[in-house]
């Protein structure tokens, strides 16, 4: 497939999956599940879930446009950081998820990590060039493409 020519292209879709995946839930049967995830601390967990859903939809169709993919990825490690706390009272507090305990502190923590990594990954590597497609930062050897870097194929 053209479009998953190089790892940066697939590490982008395949973040974009597993955010519009994660998004789902802040609107299903799991949604209440989610709401008690937010620590007490925070006001109006029902508006927080739907935000931080809205804003993982958003993240995810980013990536998926070379133009706004830096942008995506940048907006969506700000939001992996935001909703650590959530994370981090829903193991502490032994809370469920669709029935099952969430994944306990380390294992989450080590999960939340890389993401974190991918996320970073294309927004450090890419930066929007003059005519608005992403352009890799530093050289690249010759026959190798960098990390969220869409070939002229790629708009074909």
């Amino acid at each position: 497939m053209k479009h998953f020519h190089d790892w940066g292209t697939a590490l982008r879709y395949a973040l974009a999956a597993m955010f519009l995946l994660t998004a789902s839930a802040h609107f299903s049967h799991m949604r209440a599940d989610l709401v008690r995830m937010v620590p007490p601390a925070f006001p109006n967990p029902e508006l927080l879930v739907t935000l931080t859903g809205i804003a993982e939809i958003l993240g995810a169709v980013g990536l998926l446009i070379p133009r706004f993919a830096r942008a995506a990825a940048w907006g969506l490690t700000l939001l992996l950081l935001a909703i650590l706390p959530a994370n981090v009272y829903a193991a502490q507090h032994q809370l469920s998820l669709n029935g099952s305990p969430v994944t306990e502190l380390f294992p989450r923590a080590l999960e939340q990590a890389l993401f974190l990594t991918a996320t970073l990954t294309c927004a450090l590597r890419a930066g929007p060039s003059r005519h608005g497609s992403l352009v890799v930062r530093d050289p690249v050897p010759a026959g190798v493409h960098g990390v969220c870097v869409p070939t002229s194929d790629e708009h074909s």
